[in-house]
């Protein structure tokens, strides 16, 4: 009797960072004697479906690229010449799946916004993968346990949380072409507040609840209505570090230092704290590259101010994509008022928390 074909269904979701964006780049936490990173896990979330095939057919469907392809077998669809198909060619190359399959792929952050879609997919299907090709049940993929990632799947490809993240931002990078950090990966795996902490031994993380807190009181998610670019960013501020520009160090700098601040203010659960310093991170941060800011980031950062937001934060590495306004629960209706007034997108989005004792 023929085994039943399985399923695989995953989700995982986006994140904001909070602090420190831009010194996950390796080699860039070395330049300034380590760092600091936090952010936040938020629904707006991606999802793989993954099932297998009786036959060796290759069916490839991604809903935000509105794209449907087919292919008789594995080596047919790697031969293939399209970028668009990139991301899913080099994750089957990567798990050399030895059935058919249908894959499906769908994001609910709009296009470059800057909140971690593309790390956050690529999450969604190593776990996809993994739960498929290693015959693991989805209930049974690793958990976050007391704040600490433990595996207690022996079959599973990765040992860690941190062998997951290695993974997916080498795949990622052949994707983009460009150097990539690692912040994004950890909240889609995790979800809640991750504190991570770059040094020469590695990358520690810490993860953080949000229910109840300011942090998801004070949450409020707007979109520019323009597309980030990222890899041009951070290039350019890679280059200028490479080349000692001091003032791109002195930016670094001061990044450090905020992120080390938001990290404690996390830690002891002092959230209403972070305002003043996402206004020292914003200055800092435009002084890396002028092209974090933009004409509408800066545009709806005046509305949302005057409107009666406390801060506003840039998310990734800014040029457009969404912002994070902190706003207080009785100002939150004006402030929305005002952007939509203005021709920005508030997103129905909130903070995820830590995936304790359940499924990924």
């Amino acid at each position: 009797m023929k085994s039943e074909l399985k399923t695989i269904l995953v989700q995982s979701p986006t994140r904001v960072d909070l602090a420190g964006g831009t010194l996950d780049l390796w080699p860039l936490y070395n330049f300034v004697g380590g760092a600091t990173t936090v952010n936040l896990a938020i629904d707006i979330m991606t999802t793989v479906e993954l099932k297998e095939r009786a036959d060796s057919q290759i069916e490839l469907f991604s809903e935000d690229l509105n794209l449907k392809q087919t292919f008789k077998n594995l080596e047919e669809c790697l031969a293939e010449k399209n970028e668009k198909l990139r991301l899913l060619q080099i994750q089957l190359e990567f798990w050399k799946p030895t059935q058919g399959l249908s894959l499906r792929t769908k994001s609910e952050s709009p296009v470059g916004a800057g909140i971690g879609a593309s790390s956050s997919l690529t999450v969604s299907l190593l776990k996809a993968f993994d739960l498929l090709v290693n015959g693991l049940k989805s209930d049974k993929f690793p958990q976050l346990a007391n704040g600490n990632y433990q595996n207690h799947i022996k079959k599973s490809r990765f040992a860690s949380v941190h062998e997951l993240v290695n993974v997916a931002h080498n795949l990622e990078a052949q994707v983009l072409s460009t150097p990539t950090g690692t912040q994004d990966y950890y909240p889609a795996v995790t979800g809640g507040i991750n504190i991570l902490t770059y040094s020469a031994e590695g990358i520690q993380q810490e993860v953080f609840p949000v229910a109840g807190s300011e942090i998801e009181k004070y949450f409020l998610l707007v979109h520019t209505g323009k597309a980030h670019h990222s890899g041009i960013n951070n290039f350019e501020v890679l280059t200028k570090a490479v080349n000692r520009d001091p003032e791109v160090l002195k930016a670094l700098h001061d990044l450090k230092t905020v992120a080390e601040e938001a990290a404690s203010c996390c830690r002891k659960a002092e959230y209403l704290k972070l305002p003043a310093l996402f206004q020292r991170e914003y200055a800092a941060r435009i002084k890396l590259a002028k092209s974090f800011s933009s004409p509408e980031i800066e545009k709806l950062r005046e509305v949302s101010l005057q409107a009666g937001a406390k801060a506003v934060k840039i998310c990734g590495a800014g040029g457009g994509g969404c912002v994070l306004v902190w706003v207080s629960p009785d100002q939150r209706k004006d402030v929305v008022a005002a952007c939509e007034r203005n021709g920005f997108k508030v997103l129905l989005a909130k903070p995820v928390p830590p995936k304790e004792l359940q499924s990924l």
